[in-house]
């Protein structure tokens, strides 16, 4: 565990240091991932993690957004260690509607989920969700389009939504994040493949959330690559103007 936390430290500072606008603490490497609820152990290092990213972020980089991901789908674990640990959000799979992931089958929860946030009087940690999410069979919503999909995850009280490609490293759709983008004053994230080159066919979104892009050789298993991190936040900055 102290080698993972002085990870995270060099990580953060990585990022921040190249700008980038928030950090998002995940258990990517921890396969194969099982259905939640979460191990105790995966709840307590991932709560050491998002610490370290906490008073990294306090120390060098106020102001930065925080958030957490726990797979598999262990969103009611995240809002936990978001709350207590002082995160921003948590990315969300099955918030509505069912699916068929790697792991076997995930229920929606956004009734459950969002009454324990309110529970915790933790109203103040936002929940981005996946819709249609990469690595899943979506033959049983095949009649549920992305966009309506995207109006009830609004309806269901999420705080965003994030659109995907078909697995880790794999552009999301044009067409599709048009589609959601139709429901109007709703936040919409590109969570998969984006890069250098394909940013600017993504402008249009709300924002960007990069993991394999950034590692060397555009590879989610190998570490930063702080040139590559930097280079793609000018294109990024550009872009916002």
């Amino acid at each position: 565990m102290s080698s993972i936390l002085k990870k995270v430290r060099k990580e953060t500072d990585v990022y921040f240091k190249n700008g980038v606008d928030g950090v998002i603490v995940e258990n990517m490497h921890d396969v194969p991932y099982m259905k939640p609820p979460a191990n105790p152990e995966v709840i307590s290092a991932m709560t050491l993690a998002s610490d370290q990213l906490i008073k990294s972020r306090d120390a060098h980089h106020p102001g930065a957004l925080t958030g957490i991901q726990i797979l598999a789908a262990a969103n009611k674990e995240a809002i936990g260690v978001a709350y207590t640990t002082g995160l921003d959000f948590i990315r969300a799979e099955g918030f509505v509607y069912s699916h068929v992931a790697d792991e076997g089958w995930i229920d929606g929860c956004a009734g459950s989920l969002l009454r324990y946030r309110s529970s915790l009087r933790a109203d103040h940690v936002a929940i981005f969700t996946d819709i249609k999410k990469k690595h899943s069979a979506h033959s049983v919503t095949s009649d549920v389009s992305i966009q309506e999909m995207a109006k009830d995850a609004k309806f269901n009280c999420a705080d965003g939504i994030i659109v995907t490609g078909s697995a880790t490293g794999s552009a999301a759709s044009t067409e599709e994040m048009n589609q959601v983008l139709k429901v109007q004053e709703f936040p919409i994230l590109i969570g998969s493949g984006i890069n250098g080159t394909n940013a600017r066919d993504f402008v249009k979104a709300h924002g960007f959330i990069v993991g394999s892009d950034f590692k060397i050789g555009g590879d989610w298993k190998n570490d930063l690559d702080s040139t590559r991190i930097s280079k793609f936040m000018r294109l990024v900055n550009s872009l916002k103007r």
